[in-house]
């Protein structure tokens, strides 16, 4: 009985520290979170951005090959980004904003726990095949940054990517 308690308790811990910037759930996010100010959450990447002072548009693919194109982006620190993702691909994928370390432990969490549903997050985006999502999101830290698919096996498989704030 102890045994199994500590065991819950040290998944919960896990899922706590490896999970909390990154959402995920079984159904597709096209349409871009509601922003509320209110709401906003600071993370070490940054920040859901208010799509009104969003200026600049990056179109980023995605595809059954498992690559993000582009597959490295540069914006300044501050600015406010609208980004548009499009499934050219058969599968489901996603884009979930992140620093490497997020990514890589909440993809483990994923492998081990593939239909885990972690409510709306603004960092990241689920898309349909053959359609297209958003994320507005506004990059506040300088640094090397990832978005990536977490789905099992698509981030091993190198859908990965990188963003550079300046």
């Amino acid at each position: 009985m102890i045994h199994r308690i500590a065991l819950a308790a040290a998944l919960a811990a896990l899922l706590a520290a490896a999970v909390p910037a990154q959402a995920h759930d079984k159904h597709s996010h096209a349409a871009p979170k509601k922003y509320d100010p209110a709401q906003v959450v600071e993370t070490p990447f940054g920040r859901q951005g208010d799509p009104a002072k969003a200026r600049r548009t990056i179109a980023i693919g995605m595809g059954d090959d498992m690559r993000y194109t582009p597959a490295e982006i540069s914006v300044k620190q501050g600015e406010t980004v609208r980004l548009v993702i499009r499934n050219k691909g058969k599968l489901l994928h996603e884009l979930v904003l992140g620093t490497p370390e997020q990514l890589r432990k909440h993809a483990e969490v994923m492998r081990q726990h593939p239909d885990m549903d972690h409510g709306d997050d603004p960092s990241m985006v689920h898309v349909k095949p053959g359609k297209q999502g958003e994320v507005v999101w506004q990059f506040t830290q300088p640094g090397e940054f990832q978005y990536g698919c977490l789905l099992p096996g698509h981030f091993e498989a190198g859908m990965v990517g990188k963003v550079i704030v300046k």
